[in-house]
C-alpha cells in the first residue's frame, strides 16, 4: 500500500509542476515547491525532474499510458474490485470454499453487465483448466502461476495475477520461509545419496551377470539343432521358466507358444528360443535372459501379462498337464459350432458324466450360486463335473483352449478371453490365478447378477486387467489413462467400477467411484495403496483428467485430494488365495448393492479370514458356469 501511495505521489508532482493543460512537458525549470520542503530537498527535486525529463522515461511512460488505455482483457467491474468481487461470488454460489482460483476471479472479472463472455477470455480461461490438472501447487508457487503462463505474459516479483492488490505469494499460498539445511539433514541426504549409488552398483553387476547370461545362451544356441523345438507340443502349453544364472532355480510359470513362423514384437526369435506369456512370477528380482529392447524392460515381474523370448533349455512343460491323445474334434472352438451341435455333445456329455461321477456324488441336489452350502455336507459337484469332463474331452491335450466373448458392456470394448487347460488346473488344485479366469468371473457375475437389472448394471462397472496392469503401467502409461478415462466417461451418474489389479505376483482390488473421487483399496494381505506409486498415480491422473473433461470445478484447495479409503477386508493367510479373495470381494460388493464400502467392510461379511469353504463355493459358481455355457466337450 505505501509503495502505491508513494506512485501517486510522484505522478501529482509530475502533473502539477512539469506537464501542462495538455499533458505535455513544459520546457522552462520549474520552481522549487517549498510548501513541500519537509518532504522533497532541493537536490532530491533537481533529481527528480532530470528523471522525468529523460527521453527514455518518456518513453515508457508513453507505452505504459497507451497500453492501459486499450488493455488486451479490459476489467468490467468498476471499482468493485477482486476482493469485493470473490465475496460476492462465494457468497451468491453458497460455496464453503475460503477463496477461489486466480484464472476463476480473473474471468468473472472480465464478465459485462450483459453477462457474455468475449470468445479470447474464455480461451484463456479454458487453457488454465487444462494447465491446472498438470501443474501442481508447488510448481504454480515457484515458478509461474497457470494464469500466468496461460496469458505468457512477464510478471512483478512477488505479485499474484487475478487476485487484486496486495495479494502475494506468501499470502496466498501461506509456505513456509526456506531455511537453509541443518548438519543433521545433510548428513541424512548424503547418507541416502550413498545408498543410492550402492544400488546402482548392483544394479550394474546384475546386468554384467545378465549380459554374460545371455552371451553363453547364445553360444549354446548357435550350436543347437535348429529344429530343436519339436521336443515342445505344437500350439500353445503351460510351462514352467527357470534361470541359470546366479542359480539354478524356478522364476515363474506362463504358457509357451510353439509355432512356426511366431514373431516377438514384430522381430523373428532368437536362436535356441521360444516366445513365452508369463503369468506368475516366483522370483520378483528375477532378470529376463533376453532384455525386452522395444519397452526398455528388464525384469521378469515387469514382463507379466506380455510376451517374451526363453532359451528352450530352461522352458518346461508343465507335469500335470497329460499327454492322451486329441478327439476327432480338436482344434473346434465352441463358440463356432451350431446350436443343435452344442446341445447335443452336451446331452452326451451328461450321459457319461453321469456314470462316471456318480459314486462320487453325495448330495445331488444343484447348489445355488446365491446360497453358501453348510459345513460338513460340502461336496464340490460342479468341480469334480468338470474336471471329469476335462479329462474326456480334447482339453486333456496340452495346448488346447477355449474363447469366451466379453461382450462390450463389460469392460467397454469387445474382446475374446482365452482359457486354456492349466487355467481350469488351476481352479481343481487351488493355485494362482491367471487373467482368464478372473475375467470369466466377471463375466459370470455380469450374467448373472447384473444382465437385465439395470439398478445394478446401472451401477457397477468393471475395468479390464488386461489393458490396465502393472507391467503396463510402466511401458504404457498414456494408453492405460486413456482407457481409464473412457471408462469413467461411460457414464453420468454415479458408478462404482471394480479393478482386479495385477502385481504379477498378487492380485488386489480397487473400487472406483470417479464423480465422488473416491478409491477405495481392498488388499489382502494388509498392504498399503503407497507401496504401489505407479498404480496410485495413475488413478489419480485418471481421475483430474476426467474432471477436466467434463467440466467440473474444484475448489483449489481441494483439486488435488482425491480420498483413498483403506477397507479392512478380509485377509489371506497364504500366498495363494488373492485371486480368490478378488473373486469374493467382487460378488459381495455387487451383493450389497451399495457404492459406498464401509471402511470396516460389510456387517453381512465381516470375519478376519475367508476359510476354505467360503473360497469353494467361488470355485463351484466358476465351474458351474463353464458347464452351462458348454465350454467344454466331450
Amino acid at each position: 500500500m505505501a509503495g502505491k501511495r508513494h506512485r501517486g505521489w510522484r505522478t501529482f508532482l509530475t502533473n502539477k509542476y512539469l506537464t501542462d493543460k495538455e499533458n505535455f512537458f513544459v520546457e522552462y525549470d520549474p520552481e522549487y515547491p517549498v510548501k513541500y520542503a519537509i518532504f522533497i530537498t532541493e537536490e532530491e527535486w533537481v533529481a527528480f525532474v532530470d528523471q522525468r525529463r529523460d527521453e527514455n522515461f518518456k518513453k515508457v511512460s508513453a507505452t505504459n499510458r497507451e497500453r492501459a488505455s486499450n488493455p488486451t482483457y479490459a476489467y468490467k467491474k468498476g471499482r468493485l474490485g477482486y476482493a469485493r468481487l470473490e465475496e460476492k461470488i462465494l457468497d451468491e454460489t453458497k460455496s464453503d470454499a475460503t477463496s477461489l482460483p486466480p484464472h476463476v476471479l480473473w474471468k468473472e472479472a472480465r464478465v459485462g453487465k450483459d453477462g457474455t463472455v468475449r470468445d479470447d477470455v474464455q480461451h484463456i480461461y479454458d487453457e488454465c483448466e487444462t494447465l491446472s490438472q498438470s501443474i501442481s501447487t508447488a510448481e504454480d508457487q515457484e515458478n509461474r502461476s497457470v494464469l500466468s503462463r496461460a496469458l505468457n505474459v512477464p510478471e512483478y516479483p512477488g505479485r499474484v495475477r487475478g487476485k487484486g492488490h496486495g495479494c502475494t505469494p506468501t499470502s496466498l499460498y501461506k509456505n513456509p520461509r526456506r531455511r537453509n539445511p541443518s548438519n543433521q539433514e545433510v548428513m541424512e541426504t548424503l547418507q541416502a545419496l550413498q545408498a543410492q549409488v550402492l544400488q546402482l552398483q548392483k544394479d550394474n553387476e546384475r546386468y554384467r551377470c545378465m549380459e554374460k547370461c545371455s552371451s553363453q545362451l547364445k553360444e549354446t544356441s548357435e550350436k543347437a539343432s535348429i529344429n530343436c523345438q519339436n521336443k515342445f507340443p505344437e500350439g500353445i502349453s503351460s510351462c514352467q521358466l527357470y534361470l541359470s544364472s546366479p542359480t539354478y532355480r524356478l522364476v515363474g510359470k506362463g504358457k509357451v507358444h510353439n509355432t512356426s513362423g511366431d514373431l516377438l514384437h514384430h522381430r523373428p526369435l532368437p536362436d535356441g528360443h521360444l516366445k513365452v506369456s508369463v503369468d506368475v512370477v516366483l522370483d520378483k528380482d528375477a532378470l529376463l535372459p533376453i532384455p525386452d529392447i522395444v519397452s526398455e524392460t528388464t525384469l521378469l515381474r515387469d514382463a507379466i501379462g506380455s510376451f517374451v523370448a526363453w532359451p528352450l533349455d530352461l522352458i518346461f512343460i508343465d507335469d500335470e498337464t497329460p499327454t492322451k491323445p486329441a478327439s476327432k474334434d480338436n482344434g473346434i472352438l465352441r463358440h463356432n459350432e451350431s446350436v443343435a451341435s452344442q446341445k447335443e455333445v452336451f446331452a452326451q456329455g451328461s450321459q457319461q458324466l453321469s456314470q462316471k461321477i456318480g459314486s462320487r456324488q453325495k448330495n445331488k441336489r444343484d447348489l445355488p450360486v446365491t446360497s453358501l452350502p453348510k459345513k460338513g455336507a460340502f461336496v464340490p459337484r460342479y468341480q469334480i463335473s468338470l474336471e471329469t469332463l476335462v479329462d474326456s474331452s480334447d482339453m486333456a491335450t496340452a495346448g488346447a483352449i477355449r474363447l469366451l466373448d466379453m461382450e462390450e458392456d463389460i469392460f467397454g470394448y469387445s474382446c475374446t478371453e482365452t482359457i486354456g487347460k492349466e487355467d481350469l488346473e488351476h481352479i481343481f488344485r487351488h493355485q494362482e490365478l491367471g487373467v482368464g479366469v478372473i475375467h470369466t468371473y466377471i463375466r459370470f457375475l455380469y450374467d448373472n447378477f447384473m444382465r437385465g437389472n439395470d439398478q445394478l448394471s446401472n451401477r457397477f462397472r468393471f475395468v479390464s486387467s488386461s489393458l490396465v496392469n502393472k507391467a503396463l503401467i510402466c511401458r504404457e502409461p498414456d494408453s492405460c489413462r486413456e482407457y481409464l478415462v473412457k471408462r469413467f466417461m461411460a457414464s453420468s451418474t454415479n458408478n462404482l467400477y471394480l479393478w482386479p489389479y495385477n502385481l504379477g505376483c498378487h492380485w488386489l482390488l480397487l473400487a472406483i467411484d470417479p464423480l465422488k473421487e473416491v478409491v477405495y483399496f481392498l488388499n489382502s494381505i494388509d498392504g498399503e495403496w503407497t507401496n504401489y506409486p505407479d498404480m496410485k498415480q495413475l488413478v489419480d491422473t485418471s481421475i483430474k483428467v476426467f474432471r477436466s473433461q467434463r467440466q467440473a470445478r474444484v475448489p483449489r484447495t481441494k483439486s488435488s485430494n482425491i480420498t483413498w479409503i483403506k477397507v479392512q477386508c478380509p485377509l489371506q493367510r497364504n500366498g495363494i488365495d488373492c485371486g480368490y479373495f478378488v473373486m469374493r470381494f467382487m460378488r459381495e460388493i455387487i451383493n450389497m448393492n451399495q457404492i459406498e464400502i464401509p471402511i470396516t467392510y460389510f456387517d453381512e461379511y465381516k470375519c478376519a479370514h475367508y476359510t476354505r469353504l467360503q473360497l469353494e463355493q467361488i470355485k463351484e459358481e466358476l465351474c458351474q458356469y463353464f458347464i452351462e455355457k458348454r465350454l467344454i466337450s466331450i
